[in-house]
């Protein structure tokens, strides 16, 4: 049911100030909203969305994957194509920027982009389904000769005249002898993140946008209600009430803990995070900078024995390498008697409010996630063992997963003035962006049967439909962290082998 937008005068709140928030924000104020704030209850000001600095929403990493091809869902394709035009934008206006233009932590020249391509290969023999869908989806839409196949002769020719060869085996399997199949994605790469978040909370404040931060002034306690049940604002947990016209839940993997409507929809999980620090004398120095290496995605589709992803080295000589494989989930009882997986990190206070366990700092690394961590290092990158390169640190990262893994964008069915933008499902970030002009189309009502916001809308599992990922299994799940064989630091750091 179409509702009504608010007038650009009118207050709106945004609670969540990563990419949904950040996103939704400048996209409001671009289109004339004049009296949008956000509240997040990280202080983002002094943390600059480092991880290292205790920021330890999703979005605050150092890099992220972007990529274009998106196999047989051309509305991902499209909004990464429009999503990369306008990182290159960004890059454009950082290049011209002056040192007063900018917020603390950037600098003149600073690039949030880097097209050092994408791929995604594995253990097949041949081309698996996916790739071989991504190579037709980017070529029916004209952008030929972008994806190319590491086992095609002609594409490997088209990536020397590209300047990407470098991309086509990264790992060096060829001359090992060994295998490499995959695709490379040549319009993709990396985001650096924390200075991507950085630029996006700058650009959105010079537009107008209000952001208060803090575990006092800037942190959700409860919805206001009005007749009817409306929400009419929040109120904070320093006791301040703030009323809006619209409140828009952008809260990342907290969303599905602050609305049990999301229960089945959307559900809280993590991904396991190694990082090794790479030493400006070593070899892999330079094989491994942004220029000379791509991101990858490893056996992706592959359930718990693949699922890795990772990054070149950055500025300061770290490597990251990821894990989705198995999803973790943290299921705790709250104030309605539910299970819901709660975000737990080694940064997470344990606070709690009476009626919505925030959880306990989480100490330990999946022992799975471990393993094929430095599985995948030990046969792809051997050399950073022969080097004594192993993980100097690791992080838990809780993600919002929905169940077919498409966005939540729309209003919440019943409860007038409240909407959510959530469900990045681990890839939500590549479109900080532009994702909130579409966020705000929605708000408006506008284009509204375009394929992407479609499948945003809310919903649930139909009849016989075969979710992508399966969610609420409570605490007795094979993936709830209660169940998980974890790993104490002193046993993750202590070798560089795949062999503890």
């Amino acid at each position: 049911m179409a509702r009504d937008p608010p007038a650009k005068t009118d207050p709106i709140i945004i609670v969540g100030s990563g990419i949904f928030g950040l996103s939704t924000a400048l996209h409001l104020c671009r289109r004339g909203y004049r009296n949008v704030t956000v509240f997040d209850r990280l202080p983002y000001d002094e943390s600059q969305y480092s991880y290292f600095k205790g920021a330890d929403s999703a979005s605050a990493d150092i890099n992220k994957i972007i990529r274009s091809a998106y196999g047989s869902q051309t509305e991902y394709q499209d909004l990464s194509t429009e999503a990369i035009a306008a990182w290159q934008s960004w890059n454009a206006e950082l290049a011209s920027a002056t040192a007063t233009d900018l917020p603390p932590g950037l600098n003149p020249g600073d690039a949030v982009f880097v097209q050092n391509c994408n791929v995604s290969f594995s253990t097949a023999e041949t081309l698996p389904d996916w790739e071989l869908a991504c190579i037709e989806g980017m070529e029916r839409a004209g952008h030929h000769d972008t994806q190319l196949a590491t086992t095609d002769a002609r594409h490997r020719a088209v990536a020397q005249e590209k300047g990407v060869a470098f991309a086509m085996d990264p790992f060096r399997r060829a001359a090992r002898g060994k295998p490499n199949v995959g695709v490379v994605d040549s319009t993709g790469g990396m985001a650096l993140a924390d200075k991507a978040c950085r630029f996006a909370l700058h650009k959105a404040r010079a537009l107008g946008a209000r952001f208060v931060f803090g575990e006092a002034a800037g942190a959700l306690e409860e919805l206001l209600r009005g007749s009817g049940g409306a929400v009419t604002g929040i109120r904070t947990r320093d006791g301040s009430e703030h009323r809006a016209a619209l409140t828009v839940l952008a809260c990342g993997a907290w969303t599905p803990v602050l609305l049990p409507a999301l229960d089945g929809l959307c559900e809280a999980t993590a991904g396991s995070v190694a990082l090794l620090r790479v030493p400006r004398e070593s070899a892999l120095w330079a094989r491994l900078a942004p220029e000379n290496f791509p991101t990858f995605t490893w056996d992706l589709r592959s359930g718990a024995a693949g699922g890795v992803y990772g990054f070149p080295r950055d500025g300061e000589g770290w490597f990251k390498v990821g894990y989705r494989g198995s999803k973790y989930t943290n299921p705790l009882v709250q104030g309605d008697g539910r299970e819901r997986s709660t975000p737990a990190t080694r940064f997470t206070p344990a606070l709690r409010d009476g009626t919505q366990p925030v959880g306990e700092a989480l100490t330990g690394f999946p022992e799975q996630a471990h393993k094929v961590i430095k599985d995948f290092l030990d046969e792809y990158l051997p050399e950073l063992a022969e080097e004594g390169i192993g993980i100097s640190h690791t992080r838990i990262c809780w993600y919002t997963d929905s169940f077919d893994n498409h966005f939540v964008v729309d209003y919440v069915p019943g409860t007038e003035g409240l909407m959510v933008a959530t469900g990045g499902s681990g890839h939500a970030f590549k479109y900080l962006p532009n994702v909130g002009n579409w966020v705000v189309d929605v708000i408006e009502n506008v284009k509204t049967d375009r394929p992407a916001i479609q499948a945003w809308r809310w919903r649930e599992v139909r009849g016989e439909e075969k979710p992508v990922n399966n969610l609420m299994e409570g605490s007795k799940g094979s993936r709830a962290l209660v169940n998980v064989s974890l790993l104490d630091e002193s046993a993750v750091y202590s070798s560089t082998s795949s062999k503890l």
